[in-house]
């Protein structure tokens, strides 16, 4: 599906099949962010071949084809799960997909940086052992330690692991996660995301009006 920005008047494509049908969502402009809504109707008749493979795409032209996310619906929620159980991965998927989550699924943590450069995710799910053999050198959780702070604190970070207690907060603070869930709970995932997002929230908005209140935002 081709687009054109009408304030800036740059084109850029969003593969189709990441359009929901009867849903309409929106894309900020890559150029200048400008909100642009876009529907199912407004596909194209004609669109433009995409770049083959090895092919550079014109300097014009912003190609969405590789990118997990960039667009959401209205109010949307993105989540990242990184999970190599596919039991516990098909429990977890489930869940976040009743908790009306976009979901992408993370092959490896190569996978997941790099669907994380290119979005920032509300929610992140990522098992301690998710592609290494050490817990204690987890890529996912390496990267996500290395973001600025401005960045990571509109990320709530859920660490799945079978070592720790469910909502071990000492420990939470040592991985520089938000919760610890342990496989055990995981049949309870919902309710206990469910508190310690609203949790979360509600911190974070105190400390931004205190912000306010002193002058420094």
């Amino acid at each position: 599906m081709d687009i054109i920005c009408e304030h800036c008047q740059g084109k850029f494509k969003i593969p189709d099949e990441k359009i929901p049908v009867g849903k309409v969502v929106s894309v900020p402009c890559p150029k200048c962010k400008n909100k642009i809504t876009v529907n199912a109707a407004q596909k194209t008749e004609s669109p433009a071949p995409a770049a083959k493979k090895g092919e550079d795409v014109p300097g014009d032209t912003y190609d969405a084809t590789e990118k997990p996310f960039d667009f959401v619906e209205e109010e949307g929620k993105t989540a990242l799960v990184c999970e190599p159980d596919p039991v516990l991965k098909k429990t977890i998927v489930s869940t976040l997909g009743n908790m009306e989550y976009h979901i992408t699924d993370a092959k490896d943590a190569r996978d997941a940086v790099t669907n994380m450069r290119y979005h920032v995710y509300e929610l992140i799910l990522v098992n301690e052992s998710f592609d290494t053999s050490n817990p204690d050198q987890n890529g996912v959780l390496s990267y996500l330690e290395r973001l600025s702070m401005p960045i990571r604190r509109n990320i709530f970070v859920a660490m799945v692991t079978s070592r720790f207690r469910t909502l071990d907060n000492m420990m939470a603070f040592n991985k520089s996660v938000n919760m610890v869930v342990n496989i055990k709970n995981i049949n309870d995932l919902e309710k206990i995301l469910t508190g310690g997002i609203t949790e979360n929230d509600f911190f974070y908005r105190v400390y931004k009006d205190t912000l306010k209140k002193l002058g420094e935002v």
